[in-house]
């Protein structure tokens, strides 16, 4: 580990509070932080509201990366590109002798920091051509019968990984779901701290509703509308939670309430499978939980300061200690 400068990753599930401990701790770390976002829709440029994205505000108090970097028309930024420009901010950062601290997220990019992408065979231009052709029910179908792990993680109208998965299957003969552990088992990085937060269902699902409730009354219907009116949404963005149920009402499919309702529904189910994915972390020693619903923020920042020092030190200073 650089035990100068580890990369704090701050997990937890989504309405969590981590954008705040990411600035909290961006200004108390001695030498200081600096903010890299590790979200899938927070790149794309006038997605702001929907996506939850740090304020101009929350900006001002720490610097931030990764945010406002792409068109959401473009359908071409991958996780192969956000991996890429993330470890170039990583090292600017610790260049500066400060600490990353990268906010999660979105379970693939983070994933991806963690163990690296599993690269496999080159592409198939002719099968992919042929599986292109195909419906989607029949490219589930064929996935569910080749490799029924990736048919539960990858999403019913995801094209692209579903043809992908196939396609490895049709290639090497075995599950790409099997050759990701396999790789995955001897790529983890060790220059990585984790501070987790850890909320109880109930409370992180009033937490939803209410920031969805928020996020209505800040005009996100307004800036769905706006996007989708100019034609600046592409395949992707159009998925987002938030303005996928937002572009239903637009388009005459229901009517608002129902639109947000479902928002409020879908985020609190998003929650549920963060947190089950989050598991695989907490019995990590780089890592430490905190009880977020029992502990204020300034609490929170102590803690993990705390957890930070002792990782460094065989004689942690006090976490009082600012930056």
């Amino acid at each position: 580990m650089d035990r100068a400068r580890p990369i704090i990753l701050i997990l937890g599930p989504t309405a969590g509070g981590k954008t705040r401990l990411a600035i909290d701790l961006a200004r108390t770390l001695p030498g200081g932080g600096e903010c890299v976002c590790a979200d899938s829709m927070q790149v794309y440029r006038g997605m702001n509201i929907g996506t939850a994205k740090p304020t101009e505000q929350e900006q001002a108090e720490a610097p931030h990366h990764l945010i406002d970097i792409a068109d959401p028309a473009d359908d071409g930024f991958s996780v192969d590109r956000w991996l890429d420009l993330v470890e170039k901010a990583i090292e600017q950062v610790r260049s500066r002798g400060r600490f990353p601290i990268v906010v999660g997220g979105t379970n693939l990019y983070i994933q991806a920091l963690l163990e690296g992408l599993f690269e496999g065979p080159q592409p198939d231009q002719d099968l992919r051509e042929r599986l292109g052709a195909m419906d989607g029910q029949e490219l589930r179908q064929w996935l569910m019968r080749v490799d029924s792990a990736s048919a539960e993680r990858i999403h019913p109208n995801d094209r692209k990984r579903t043809i992908r998965a196939i396609e490895v299957f049709e290639q090497t003969g075995r599950p790409i779901s099997e050759l990701q552990q396999q790789w995955q088992a001897g790529s983890a990085r060790d220059d990585i701290l984790i501070v987790g937060l850890d909320w109880p269902a109930e409370e992180i699902n009033r937490r939803i509703n209410a920031r969805v409730r928020e996020m209505i009354e800040r005009g996100l219907v307004e800036e769905v509308r706006g996007l989708w009116e100019d034609g600046l949404l592409g395949v992707q963005a159009r998925e987002a939670l938030g303005y996928k149920q937002i572009i239903e009402h637009l388009e005459g499919r229901c009517p608002l309430a129902e639109a947000v309702e479902q928002v409020k529904i879908r985020t609190r189910r998003y929650a549920k499978q963060q947190r089950t994915w989050l598991r695989r972390f907490k019995a990590k020693g780089n890592s430490i939980w905190l009880e977020a619903g029992q502990e204020s923020p300034q609490d929170l920042v102590q803690q993990a300061v705390t957890f930070i020092d002792s990782q460094l030190s065989p004689h942690p200073r006090s976490a009082s200690g600012g930056g």
